[in-house]
């Protein structure tokens, strides 16, 4: 296998989400799959999500997300990094091109997974537009030339996401991950300062949440699987093409990629070894 793009063997797979919960929302259970599999998965947080609550702040909640993030990144089995970049203060300069493309460099992926340039958080915009714009570089050694340059350009894959304009999300390949559903909830239910605390505070229903951890877990699964409930219904030809019609009929919950088209070619070959056999 050549160090960066020949298909065969194990897999390096980069997922850079905005903030330290992006990754396991939209991609956790095709990222259980991959680990089960036996690719290397790392999620990377571009922010520090110092920002992310209502009640605590700074390094307390820096330190408390981190936690969580590597307790989630542990059930899922995956690797876990988080920038040091201010939570609500990415942006797409120079300083951060730099960054991004030493962190690509040092791990050395086969694919990149990240969010759509079109988004409703800024952050996610942002980390979008700095993983698109160390595409190529990343293969220039002239940039940043105090981390040797990758061979080849990495795939790129952007998460799914429900926003139409300027156009709608168009997957080439949608994950049937009814079977590992259970586990990215674990891997959900790990956020505890997002799942049950800033993200019901923010959406005005704080007052639901339960006492009890096991309610609290029942609670989430009600909520959080519907997004992946919902990509199963609006891709389910998608899932008949790849997994025939019995399996997919099966299918409750799915993720789903697009190609960002300044990666490197998703061919039939890499598209069985990353994809194939999930």
């Amino acid at each position: 296998m050549n160090e960066n793009g020949t298909a065969g063997g194990p897999a390096r797979i980069l997922v850079i989400g905005a903030h330290p919960d992006d990754c396991e929302v939209k991609v956790g259970g095709t990222a259980c799959l991959w680990a089960r599999a036996g690719h290397r998965v790392r999620f990377v947080s571009a922010t520090d999500g110092g920002t992310g609550h209502h009640r605590i702040g700074g390094i307390e909640l820096v330190r408390r997300r981190a936690a969580e993030a590597a307790r989630a990144a542990e059930i899922l089995g995956v690797e876990s990094e988080i920038l040091p970049i201010p939570n609500g203060g990415i942006v797409p300069s120079l300083e951060y091109r730099g960054m991004f493309i030493r962190m690509i460099r040092r791990f050395r992926p086969h694919l990149i997974v990240t969010h759509r340039p079109w988004d409703y958080h800024p952050d996610h915009r942002n980390t979008s537009l700095l993983v698109q714009d160390s595409a190529y570089l990343v293969t220039v050694p002239n940039n940043c030339p105090d981390t040797p340059a990758l061979d080849d350009n990495p795939v790129i894959a952007y998460m799914a996401d429900t926003f139409q304009k300027p156009c709608p999300f168009d997957p080439a390949i949608v994950i049937d991950v009814t079977a590992v559903m259970d586990t990215k909830l674990d891997a959900l239910h790990a956020h505890v300062s997002q799942m049950y605390e800033w993200i019901p505070f923010n959406q005005g229903v704080e007052a639901e949440v339960p006492a009890g951890d096991a309610e609290r877990r029942t609670w989430l699964a009600g909520r959080r699987s519907l997004f992946d409930e919902g990509l199963a219904e609006r891709f389910r030809p998608r899932l008949v093409e790849r997994y025939g019609p019995q399996r997919a009929a099966d299918a409750k919950y799915a993720e789903a990629f697009e190609i960002c088209e300044y990666g490197g070619r998703l061919d039939d070959r890499k598209r069985d070894w990353l994809f194939g056999g999930l």
